[in-house]
């Protein structure tokens, strides 16, 4: 260990811009071994583990780290498994810049960061590939029945961990595949879909239930599973787009960055879409504008670029510094010919009703800090400038749906966001025996999150119908 002042961060190849222009494949290579040995001995294996501490999951990174550098690849797994559902998407599509690697201590001394996330994910693969991941085979099968509402990263993690604890888990999902946001909202060149398929076989074989194309209120009532199951875990997560309020927003051309990303990945895993056909879900020789400056909009401006789009614009109304994005997500973007409008805000959409030509928007500075202590956007004065758009994506965030009224469930209390109110101990909604988790509860949100709310709602469930742990300690 301790190697970082000799041998430099080192990430794995990255294909060349032009190449991954030309097809949504994953852009990285993966760690050979002895490269991912070599990065991981970097790790000064600090008192203070800044990396596991800004990390939502509290993963033992270093621990895992000095396995990796001694060759003891299924040690590592196990101890990397311990806190994590899914460590090989984890690696994939978290913001490690902003995260783990973003408070690496040889990162601040300028030594630059072990590249945590491309290791983490090479552990994984190593273990899939070597059959190290089995099914989950609980000490005692216990006889309550929990139904999970939602296939996302929070409900599959829940899932995993009550089985292990030997509950009888069904999970429940509006769509045709397991997986969520980690299916329809992500571009395959940032997570491959087999590699989610992969993880809804594993828990299949492990004796969770899948129920698709299920719609509470449609297929059962809200109350009809609550008296079918001994605990309800919803996990929905957050779908409803945030709107774009200017003049013009419902002009054709415009559209949503969930609906564009989904018929785009439904194209990629053989769907017919028929409006990706149409071409109002396609952006193939289009000027693209994306409005918005998280990692959603780095997906929608690096998949019009990979849709052979004329061009391909960002607009985000604060600056680089401040755009919430991952910073390597601007970077792969930029690499890949996209153009960004910094400190530039949407006035109004260009064209009539029946086309959208462009758009309006306004230069912006940045004032002073906010109780949340990001720097208000300010208009500057005469400051106009217009844009070509054939195509304007809105990429501004997403909100609850209203699950009372589409629950039926009145006693379902919410915040003054419109997310499920809980207690924040055991993540139980007002409902006796109905917890949330993820997005649903904290708003849009990282998917390592959801995968820590999961575990959480788990453990709290567990608790209160005497899960294996309390067996164990009764015993």
């Amino acid at each position: 260990m301790l190697k970082f002042v000799s041998r430099e961060r080192e990430t794995p190849d990255k294909r060349g811009a032009d190449l991954r222009r030309r097809d949504f494949d994953e852009i990285y290579a993966r760690f050979a071994r002895d490269r991912a040995k070599t990065q991981a001995a970097r790790c000064s294996q600090c008192g203070v583990p800044f990396c596991q501490d800004h990390c939502p999951l509290g993963n033992n990174i270093p621990d895992w780290l000095k396995l990796v550098a001694e060759g003891r690849l299924q040690d590592a797994y196990e101890v990397s498994s311990a806190t994590n559902n899914m460590p090989e998407i984890c690696g994939r599509i978290c913001p490690q810049d902003r995260l783990c690697e973003g408070s690496c201590v040889i990162e601040q001394s300028g030594h630059g960061t072990v590249t945590i996330g491309s290791v983490e994910q090479y552990i994984t693969e190593t273990a899939w590939d070597n059959g190290w991941i089995k099914p989950i085979c609980p000490d005692i099968e216990l006889p309550q029945s929990i139904g999970v509402i939602g296939a996302g990263p929070a409900g599959l993690a829940s899932a995993e961990q009550l089985r292990r604890d030997g509950f009888q888990v069904t999970i429940y999902d509006r769509y045709d595949r397991v997986g969520g946001l980690l299916i329809y909202g992500i571009p395959n060149f940032k997570l491959e879909k087999h590699i989610v398929t992969r993880r809804m076989e594993y828990l299949q074989e492990s004796g969770v239930q899948f129920v698709r194309g299920f719609d509470v209120g449609r297929d059962a009532s809200f109350a009809e599973l609550r008296d079918k199951h001994d605990a309800i875990l919803i996990a929905t997560g957050v779908y409803k787009a945030r709107a774009m309020n200017c003049p013009g927003v419902g002009s054709n051309g415009v559209v949503a960055a969930l609906d564009y990303l989904t018929a785009s990945n439904r194209k990629g895993l053989g769907d017919t879409v028929s409006k990706f056909e149409t071409g109002e879900l396609n952006a193939s020789g289009k000027s693209v504008i994306v409005v918005g400056g998280g990692d959603t909009a780095m997906d929608c401006v690096r998949t019009a670029v990979r849709q052979r789009a004329k061009s391909v614009r960002c607009l985000y109304r604060r600056d680089r510094e401040n755009m919430p994005g991952s910073a390597r997500e601007v970077a792969n973007a930029e690499e890949e010919g996209v153009i960004f409008e910094w400190l530039a805000a949407p006035k109004s959409v260009l064209g009539d009703a029946k086309r959208a030509i462009g758009i309006r928007a306004i230069k912006m500075k940045l004032g002073d800090a906010d109780p949340s202590g990001r720097r208000v956007p300010l208009e500057l004065v005469n400051a106009e400038i217009k844009f070509e758009a054939d195509m304007v994506v809105t990429a501004l965030g997403f909100e609850p749906e209203d699950l009372v009224s589409l629950f039926a469930a009145p006693e379902l209390k919410l915040t003054r966001y419109g997310t499920l109110r809980v207690n924040p101990a055991t993540l139980e909604t007002s409902l006796p025996g109905v917890y949330a988790a993820g997005d649903i509860v904290r708003g849009a949100s990282l998917v390592v999150w959801a995968i820590r709310d999961g575990r959480d709602a788990a453990a709290a469930i567990s608790a209160r119908l005497g899960g294996r742990d309390q067996l164990v300690a009764a015993e």
